[in-house]
Parts: structure tokens; sequence; C-alpha cells
């Protein structure tokens, strides 16, 4: 029980007595009034369940350009493929020296590196025409001449950061001019065009069954720290579409071909286009950009649709020659 006087005494009502008014012979006390009951919420007014879908999966990109972008590409390479062979070997050249000058132009504005871009581009394009006159020891030799070339142009500004710019520019000559070089290499066979294609079409189906596949499928990530948006199931889309794509280029485009080489060099086109697609993405975390250009819409730039083709030119080329030669 209370021993407090305050909590015996009943508290009169009245005016006198209103919330704040002092008691006889005390201190002002506050009049509590009693919990009130929460208003019950009207059934109209209740809290209903979202009956909105959750919203879907979208790519992030502008698809309709993308489309749009990627089927132009399309019909100049195709046009000059089997139109005019050297065409297509300035439509190499021309992607090689775009390519060159958005990877230097990066590395500058991101990390301060100047790969001295002259050499680089008449070196590269001298690159992919020996490698088509000459074959792999005309490429090897224009490679050690434009890595030379880039020493030797560096030399005409002040020594700081010297070693880092031509480890660079060394880096770009290999990266960009000498793997393209074999898709100009693969053309000098007499059913060259076939087997650029081949190339080409294993390299767009890989990428495109990863990305169907990792779009409506992917849960676990494949390389998170490098490139979130790739998934495990992705990679097996890209193996599963790129085998059957390659057993049927194997079959009825290039010439002694067979069905189960086309299975082997689909699983090798999946991988390496994989690899180049994060080897390349981890190039760009290390720039900070999401792209290396802006000249392709829905693309980015022209080194971004190069990511995936590059390391995969050389391994087609060594396996179709080891599976029916080079000629």
């Amino acid at each position: 029980m209370n021993d407090s006087p305050w909590a015996a005494e009943p508290v009169p009502a009245g005016p006198a007595y209103d919330r704040g008014a002092a008691l006889p012979g005390g201190p002002p006390v506050r009049a509590e009034l009693p919990p009130q009951e929460p208003m019950p919420t009207p059934p109209s007014q209740a809290p209903q369940a979202s009956s909105q879908p959750p919203p879907k999966k979208r790519a992030g990109r502008d698809l309709r350009a993308a489309i749009g972008v990627g089927v132009g590409l399309g019909a100049v390479i195709f046009a000059s493929l089997f139109i005019v062979k050297a065409v297509f070997v300035g439509v190499v050249v021309v992607a090689v020296v775009v390519g060159l000058w958005e990877l230097t132009s990066r590395l500058q504005e991101r990390k301060g590196i100047k790969a001295p871009l002259v050499p680089l581009a008449v070196g590269g394009a001298a690159m992919v025409i020996a490698g088509y006159v000459r074959g792999a020891e005309g490429a090897w030799v224009a490679m050690a001449l434009t890595a030379l070339a880039v020493l030797v142009w560096r030399m005409t500004e002040p020594p700081e950061d010297y070693l880092k710019d031509v480890t660079a520019g060394v880096f770009a000559a290999f990266y960009v001019p000498f793997l393209a070089t074999f898709v100009a290499m693969l053309l000098t066979a007499e059913d060259g065009p076939q087997r650029v294609v081949t190339f080409l079409v294993l390299t767009v189906v890989s990428d495109t069954g990863a990305y169907a596949v990792g779009w409506r499928f992917g849960k676990h990530k494949l390389a998170p720290r490098i490139s979130p948006g790739k998934t495990r199931e992705g990679l097996l889309g890209a193996v599963a579409f790129a085998m059957v794509a390659g057993a049927l280029c194997m079959e009825f485009l290039v010439d002694g071909g067979s069905w189960w080489q086309g299975l082997l060099l689909g699983l090798a086109v999946a991988v390496s286009a994989t690899l180049g697609d994060l080897g390349e993405s981890m190039i760009k975390r290390d720039l900070g950009i999401k792209d290396m250009g802006t000249l392709l819409p829905g693309h980015g730039g022209i080194m971004d649709r190069l990511d995936s083709l590059l390391p995969t030119a050389p391994v087609v080329w060594l396996l179709l020659a080891a599976f029916v030669g080079t000629g």
C-alpha cells in the first residue's frame, strides 16, 4: 500500500482543480487522464498488402540501340568479309586503332599514364597487315618493332614515369593489335571467310548464352569482386550455347571439320571469351570506369566489344590449325 498522503485523498472535481491547479496544503499537481484506447482503423483504411508484382529484371543498357548497332556492325563485317578480303583487313585495322585510342585515353585520364599513341597506332596497323601477308612470323616481327618504337618515342619526353609509360605502351601493343592479328591470320586460309564467321559466331553466341541464362536463372556469382553481374549459371549457358554453335559451324562451314571438333572449339571459346570479359572488367575497375568509350550506343566503346573477341582469336586460330590445318 502507498504511504503517500497524495495517494489517500481523492482529487475533487471542478474548475479549481484543472490540469496544473494547486491542491490544498500542497504543491500543484497535474491531473492525469486515463489512457485512451486507439481508435480502430476502418476496414476501408486498413493497410493492404501490395498487389503489384515485383519489378522485373531489366538490362542495364539500351537494348534497342545495342541491337541496332550490333546489326549495323555485323552488316559491315560480313559485307567486307565476303566481297574483298583486303577490305575486311582494313576494318580490323580501324577497330584496332580506335581501340588503342580508347585504351590510351582512359589510361591517361584515370591514371596519368601516357602510353604513346602514334607508334602504337602505326605499329598496330602494320602488325595486322603483316600477320595477313606474312603470317605468324610477320606478326611477331611487327610486334617487336612496335615495342621498340614505343621505347624510342617516349625518350623525347622527360624521364619521369618513363618505365610506367612504356610498360603500358607495350601492354597495349600486345593486348589490342597483336591479338587482333590472329583474326587476319584466320582469313588467309582458303576457307578464311568461313573461319572468321565461325570465330565471330561462337564468340557472340557465347556472350548471348551467358547473358540470357544468367539474366533468367543466375543466382551464384562467378567473380563478384571483378564483375558482380556474371554468374556461374551464365557461364554454363555460354558453354552450352557455344558448344552447339561450334558443332554446327565445324560440320557445315569449315572445310574438313567435324562436329566433335566443334564441341571442343565451343568449349574453348566460352572459356576464353569469359576470361577476356573478366580481364577487361578488371582493367575498368582499376581505372574506375564503366565503359571504355561512348562511340557505340548501347555498347560503350570499341574496346567494350573487343573484350571477349581479342583473347578468343588466338584460341580459335590455334585449334583450327590443329584440327584442319592453316591452309
